[in-house]
């Protein structure tokens, strides 16, 4: 099924900078429980990512990531999570997160 443009509309993905970035031991898969600022307009989400392959908690403070906003908050066992970090997912499972090339206003929406 392809996807309409109208449907791609719909997709509300903003830069956020991510803030905190902990370690989430009851999360059935590797996973990082992630705090990240999308600017005044949708403010401070917390999400949880499979990002343990490629990045250490560390030098995920301060990273500028895109993520999907509009989602629907998913409840992972004591843990709400209330956007999606977007990434490219490799053979192994291992994800690569987007961000802009240059630091950019948290909020910016990607259209």
């Amino acid at each position: 099924m392809d996807l309409t443009w109208t449907d791609f509309e719909k997709t509300d993905m903003r830069v956020g900078t991510i803030l905190e970035a902990n370690d989430f031991p009851e999360a059935r898969k590797p996973a990082y429980q992630l705090t990240i600022d999308f600017g005044p307009e949708i403010g401070i989400r917390k999400s949880s990512a499979q990002i343990t392959q490629r990045y250490q908690k560390q030098d995920l403070v301060g990273r500028q990531i895109i993520g999907v906003v509009n989602f629907p908050k998913k409840q992972i066992g004591k843990f709400m999570s209330e956007c999606l970090v977007l990434g490219a997912v490799g053979d192994q499972g291992d994800v690569v997160l987007l961000s802009p090339d240059f630091k950019v206003e948290n909020g910016l929406r990607i259209g």
